[in-house]
Formats: C-alpha cells, sequence, structure tokens
C-alpha cells in the first residue's frame, strides 16, 4: 500500500500518524525510501521504510462504516475473555499489535468485563487506557470529531457496560 505525504494512517499498537515526508534515508549502508510519521497521540516521530510498511502493519484510516460498527459493538455486545489474567493479557496485548479496530473493541470489552467484577490490575488498566486512545484517536479523525468528545464518550459507554455487567454479576 502507498501512502503520501499528508495521508493519516495506523501504526499498531501505537495508533494514528501523518506522513509528513517520504524520503530517501541512509539506513545500513543503504538508501531506504521511508515514510516519516508522526503520531498524533504523541506527537513522537516515526521512521518506517516503505518497503517493510506492509510487515509492520501500516493500515489507511478505517472507513465510516467499521468505525461505526466498532462503536454498535462498544455500546452493545457481551464480552467473553480469558480467566486466567496471564493469558488474557497475553490475547489482548496480540490483538492491539495487529491495529485493526475490530480487535481494539474486543480488548476494551474483555477488559470491561474483568473491570465489572474486580479492580483492573496496573498493567491491564494501563492496557484499557491505551485501548481507549486507539480507538478514540482513530474515530475522531473518521468522524471529524474533537479527539477529547471522542474520549469522554467512549469513556461513557464503558463505564455504563462494566455497571452493568457488575450488577449482573
Amino acid at each position: 500500500m502507498d501512502f503520501q505525504v499528508g495521508d493519516k494512517v495506523v501504526y499498531p499498537s501505537q495508533g494514528v500518524s501523518v506522513v509528513e515526508q517520504i524520503a530517501d534515508e541512509r539506513l545500513a549502508g543503504q538508501e531506504i525510501r521511508c515514510y516519516h510519521l508522526r503520531l498524533l497521540s504523541t506527537n513522537s516521530r516515526v521512521m518506517v521504510p516503505v518497503n517493510n510498511s506492509e510487515r509492520v502493519g501500516l493500515r489507511p484510516l478505517s472507513d465510516s462504516k467499521k468505525v461505526s460498527h466498532a462503536l454498535r459493538r462498544l455500546r452493545g455486545e457481551e464480552a467473553g475473555g480469558e480467566n486466567d489474567w496471564k493469558d488474557r493479557y497475553k490475547a489482548n496485548l496480540d490483538r492491539i499489535k495487529t491495529g485493526d479496530l475490530a480487535e481494539i473493541v474486543d480488548v476494551l470489552l474483555c477488559l470491561a468485563d474483568v473491570a465489572s467484577r474486580k479492580t483492573l490490575s496496573f498493567r491491564e488498566r494501563k492496557m484499557f487506557d491505551h485501548a481507549r486512545q486507539l480507538l478514540a484517536y482513530e474515530v475522531a479523525e473518521v468522524e471529524d470529531r474533537p479527539v477529547e468528545d471522542v474520549d469522554s464518550e467512549i469513556e461513557e459507554v464503558l463505564q455504563k457496560r462494566i455497571q452493568e455487567m457488575s450488577e449482573e454479576n
């Protein structure tokens, strides 16, 4: 997949980025064409060789249909998950690494389910916040809304889900 300067892309597990430059760089003694990305969430800069972009999972933003589907799932579907926190953590980490919006929603639903029964561990809380941020930035870009508004909406939906699930338990 070829991206152009100004394109917004998703860098798996890091989130939405902007292609700021495409340039030839000298790496390991070779001239290699690279995307220069700026991560919207942290303003960090990342360089990805063009020929490695598919391997690292660089992808265009989801279309509005996928975003709508992800938000509907977040609002309504039950989440399941592994019982052992180590297995659950690894599975969720693997989901986040795909960079796929549906997988990120699965992580949020899984961790919301756990949070309805007990306090999340530090690592799972950090993962929960990271997954929420990844979703918020992509939804905000696709729907052209302020990320703060989207994040608040996602947080409200998740807190409501956690409350409903804890009442069922």
